[in-house]
């Protein structure tokens, strides 16, 4: 079905390669200590696409994305943080004053890539994202109290002026407030929809909880992942025609500047 030749974009020895596999070393280390410690985690995203449509990396991709269910996302990040390689980190809020995401990444140590809206973070490697998700009944109210609490939560560690972060000391406590609120009227909401943490601002990736688990493996490069069982209805939700291949004017190739230092 992919007849087209994709080598120009990521053949063998580019960097974008180099950091795709560095990538892939990481997710086997977060992998197995997924199944250590019995923690479900599914492809998300552009890599999910991957999955599916290229068996591996979309070509063009410099990132790696993973789901896990907000509940399960604590015990993850302590088992993240004792059990790594030494070759690798866990990232969040907890583990760097200046994160400013409510999401988390492990990170390769013996990498560069550039971030310039991140760059003062004390870890810069190569990174897979963590993204927590939870009930989300209405991306309408989603979105309107996404920016709010994302935003002073940013600028609370840092990644804005100190006016904007004076601001955000007051407005936060009302924020999350809401956020508590929002998540204890979910409790009786009937529905089974789930999305990225609120804070997290993607409003677009709303699917069923059922059409995700029980979870499937499929080849993703030389390794198999976990992908939800319906991953038809979840990649449709978030890209309508999943297999049509984009043009190549709209293939999205971040110009980043990636280092390795032990090579």
């Amino acid at each position: 079905m992919l007849s087209e030749d994709f080598s120009k974009y990521n053949g063998e020895g580019t960097q974008l390669r180099k950091a795709q596999l560095r990538m892939l070393d990481v997710l086997v280390e977060v992998d197995k200590i997924c199944r250590r410690h019995h923690i479900e985690y599914y492809m998300e995203g552009g890599s999910l696409l991957g999955a599916i449509r290229h068996q591996g990396f979309i070509p063009w991709d410099d990132d790696l994305d993973i789901s896990v269910m907000k509940n399960d996302y604590p015990r993850l990040r302590r088992a993240l943080i004792e059990e790594l390689p030494e070759t690798m980190i866990f990232q969040d809020e907890t583990t760097d004053a200046n994160y400013p995401l409510l999401f988390g990444k492990v990170r390769d140590k013996n990498s560069y890539i550039e971030e310039p809206d991140l760059g003062k973070l004390k870890e810069q490697g190569i990174y897979i994202d963590i993204f927590p998700n939870e009930k989300v009944p209405s991306m309408w109210w989603k979105n309107k109290i996404d920016y709010p609490y994302g935003h002073c939560f940013r600028a609370l560690h840092n990644y804005t002026d100190t006016k904007d972060k004076i601001v955000s000391y007051l407005v936060f406590p009302f924020a999350w407030l809401v956020v508590q609120l929002t998540r204890l009227a979910n409790l009786v909401i009937p529905s089974d929809k789930i999305a990225y943490i609120y804070g997290c601002q993607a409003g677009y990736n709303n699917y069923s909880k059922k059409d995700v688990f029980p979870l499937v493996q499929v080849p993703f490069e030389n390794i198999s992942v976990p992908v939800p069982h319906n991953y038809d209805a979840v990649l449709t939700a978030l890209y309508g025609d999943y297999m049509q291949i984009p043009p190549q004017e709209k293939r999205r190739v971040h110009g980043t500047k990636i280092e390795f230092y032990d090579e």
